[in-house]
């Protein structure tokens, strides 16, 4: 499983090539909202080079284009969809957006003579206020539905508010959003991943909001700047005793097949605690 994943501007070369060694699980090749209008030709090129140049083997890659409404998203995959990228993260979409995506996909792989079906979808799913109410309806959306992540700016652009309190914290809508994405990813079946944290110069918050996102059931998050990776990666990586824990709960089961509760460490556990521990270790849950 992705823990982290760095937006890297795709007309920018030099932050291309030091996203390499960043330390993050997968880049995010950005055509959207940290390129200027007039540089989009130049990122559409250069992300192409890079897949071209870069295989899933070193790094995963993924694309953000720009959303359906924009007019610019078949351009994005025309450019790059032929270079193989790992996934396609496709922003203030809907699920009937995936869908459309999903038709457009098979038929760009199908032109470049790649294998249909390869190229994965991550929806950032609350962008709007209107996508917040169907966040419901991603369960069979498209076989290429990896993940569902959330973004607090551009919903908070639509409400026209600010997306934190005097605090710090997330306010009421935004809080809303982000349990709905948790509870979308799990019935779509698909991955949850947590958002940005903007301010890339606080690693204590940074890894606080992280912390609280796994124990909700995020499985990764968006960063914005390579100091963040290794907070990430470390917040979102099992612990040596998490994994020990999880074994011992899989040997619990394979030796008692046919029981629902059993005795662990003093405490009893169940079939719950079996999915949660090949989760743990990147199993299917069952």
């Amino acid at each position: 499983m992705i823990r982290s994943f760095l937006f890297v501007p795709a007309d920018s070369e030099r932050k291309l090539a030091k996203g390499l060694e960043s330390g993050a699980d997968a880049l995010i090749l950005d055509l959207e909202d940290s390129v200027a209008a007039a540089n989009r030709p130049t990122a559409r090129r250069q992300a192409r080079e890079f897949l071209d140049a870069h295989g899933s083997d070193k790094i995963a890659r993924y694309v953000r284009i720009n959303p359906l409404k924009s007019g610019m998203a078949l351009d994005d995959l025309a450019a790059t969809v032929a270079g193989k990228p790992d996934g396609i993260l496709l922003p203030k979409c809907t699920p009937e957006d995936v869908r459309t995506v999903d038709h457009y996909l098979s038929a760009f792989e199908t032109a470049a003579g790649n294998k249909a079906g390869a190229i994965r979808i991550v929806a950032i799913a609350t962008e709007t206020a209107q996508a917040v109410f169907e966040l419901g309806n991603y369960a069979g959306s498209s076989a290429r539905l990896e993940a569902i992540t959330w973004g607090a700016e551009d919903l908070s652009a639509d409400i026209g508010g600010n997306n934190r309190t005097a605090d710090g914290a997330y306010d009421g809508p935004y809080r809303l959003a982000r349990s709905l994405c948790l509870l979308a990813a799990s019935a779509a079946g698909v991955a949850a991943l947590d958002t940005i944290y903007t301010d890339f110069r606080d690693p204590e918050g940074l890894r606080a909001e992280a912390a609280a996102a796994r124990r909700s059931g995020f499985v990764g998050k968006m960063a914005i700047h390579p100091a963040q990776l290794a907070t990430i990666n470390e917040v979102f990586q099992a612990s040596a005793e998490e994994r020990a824990w999880a074994e011992r709960v899989i040997a619990a089961f394979a030796a008692n097949p046919d029981s629902g509760a059993l005795a662990l460490d003093g405490k009893m556990i169940d079939k719950p605690h079996l999915v949660l521990a090949r989760r743990l270790l990147g199993l299917p849950p069952g």
